[in-house]
């Protein structure tokens, strides 16, 4: 009787160790269903990461080429980083018309997208050269290459902002009602990851300047974009028979608008991201400066402040997705945020007296972890709001009113700065007042104060419990909120 040899015992290896850790240890491990899959999910959150790329190449990387290396004034280079903030505003309205939109394909989101996309293409095809015109480096009169620089900043924000709004609508439509708060933290996921990942590229791609080479990155992000949205793009949208075009008249934007507001909740709801983003968001170019100034710290760590800052969103996107997608509520869970957010601004004003890197490293990464939650909670609720096939009116609106309350509240951050550093270096307030930290505190304490009357706006919205929801609140502060 002859014995078979027994099979080698293969170790287990790191894939098989994440599997015995289960859902509950693997951030949206759950997210993907049946119906969307995990490579299906992940194709089409190709969009977010264009979206980020475009967004630091706009906001970051060429705010500096333009200044530093190109020489062009500040306030030009201001005016031109602004210009994609006037779209902003038109995200409601791209979500309505993609609601809908009637197409002898049958799609409704898909068109929008691919707008957005040939936009975005079309703007950084043109804007290496309106560049170097506007510099005086090609043959050209200046006043071309300005003009042709303000069309191209106009046409990428133009297209990101579409490609956004039409993007988070479609995939609310693909996932599941149970399964949307995770799909919409792992998109924002994805948005964080090209805009970390394209910061890190740009930064090695430039690192020995040359025209050509801001030529060449500035191309390749238009093909970039072109193939990531294609892909994203491929098979998501099911062709529909019901949407191609009729002679039955389509719904007025301000007849859905009407429906989608009533009752007051959108209002409120339009009110609280404004006034939360936008005490969020007035830091946004003060915080490595900050750190420089008043604390010391070296280039390489006040760098690092974004990583850490990145961190804490993640870990905000990830624990929002986990506890709304668990049945709580959105603007419970947005509310604890907004006091995340005043425990963190503290944190940066306090570090600067007890002169502590730490501490402000902790207010940093709290700032991160509040915005997370908020941002995360706030869309999921608004999406709670719209209608059946209605979601990119309100993804739209929601888009509309963070992106255009961010870059007002950048720009008023930047100017307070600046306007009380002039008077604390006249003396203006004293001696005790005289410190490079006045300015800077200054924005932070309006911040807290700004996520004060968010909470008094958010209050009313919280369900404490399933009886408290039904009840219609017509008062204005902090009565229904959680004890």
């Amino acid at each position: 009787m002859t014995t078979q040899p027994q099979k080698k015992r293969r170790k287990p290896g790191f894939i098989d160790v994440l599997a015995q850790l289960g859902p509950q240890y693997l951030p949206f491990a759950d997210v993907a269903t049946k119906d969307l899959p995990w490579g299906r999910l992940f194709r089409l959150s190709l969009f977010q990461i264009s979206v980020g790329l475009a967004m630091v190449l706009l906001n970051g990387t060429l705010n500096r080429v333009m200044i530093v290396e190109l020489g062009v004034p500040s306030w030009i280079v201001a005016l031109m980083v602004s210009l994609p903030l006037l779209f902003a505003p038109f995200r409601a309205l791209i979500g309505f018309k993609s609601d809908t939109r009637r197409s002898a394909l049958g799609w409704r989101r898909v068109p929008y997208i691919w707008y957005g996309t040939m936009l975005q293409f079309g703007g950084f095809s043109i804007m290496p050269f309106a560049l170097m015109v506007m510099t005086g480096n090609f043959h050209g009169p200046a006043w071309v290459g300005e003009a042709g620089a303000a069309l191209a900043f106009l046409l990428v924000g133009a297209g990101l902002h579409t490609t956004q709004t039409a993007g988070l609508a479609l995939a609310t439509d693909l996932a599941p009602e149970d399964k949307r708060p995770r799909v919409v933290a792992f998109m924002y996921v994805m948005l964080l990851v090209g805009m970390v990942g394209s910061s890190l590229l740009y930064g090695q791609l430039l690192q020995e300047f040359s025209e050509g080479r801001l030529i060449e990155m500035i191309q390749g992000a238009a093909l970039a974009t072109m193939i990531l949205n294609s892909v994203a793009l491929w098979k998501q949208e099911a062709r529909n028979r019901d949407r191609m075009p009729s002679n039955e008249p389509s719904p007025s934007f301000r007849e859905s608008w009407r429906k989608f507001a009533e009752g007051g909740r959108a209002a409120r709801l339009l009110v609280v991201i404004g006034c939360g983003t936008a005490a969020f968001s007035m830091q946004d170019i003060l915080l490595e400066p900050y750190g420089g100034q008043v604390l010391g710290l070296s280039v390489g760590a006040t760098t690092a402040l974004t990583a850490l800052m990145s961190a804490g969103s993640l870990v905000g996107y990830w624990f929002a997705a986990r506890r709304v997608g668990r049945g709580s509520d959105p603007h419970k869970i947005a509310a604890y945020g907004l006091i995340v957010g005043i425990v963190a601004f503290a944190a940066v004003v306090i570090s600067s007296p007890v002169d502590s890197p730490s501490v402000f490293r902790i207010g940093t990464a709290l700032i991160g972890f509040g915005s997370g939650l908020f941002a995360v909670c706030t869309l999921t609720a608004a999406m709670a709001l719209a209608r059946e096939g209605e979601s990119g009116l309100a993804l739209g609106a929601w888009g509309a009113v963070q992106a255009t309350a961010a870059g007002i509240a950048i720009a008023f951050g930047g100017a307070v700065r600046d306007l009380f550093s002039g008077l604390t270096s006249q003396g203006a307030f004293g001696s005790a007042l005289s410190d490079v930290a006045t300015a800077y505190d200054v924005v932070y304490v309006i911040e807290i104060v700004l996520l004060f009357v968010t909470l008094a706006a958010i209050g009313p919205l919280v369900r404490a419990a399933k009886e408290a929801r039904k009840q219609s609140s017509i008062k204005f502060g902090l009565a229904e909120f959680p004890g």
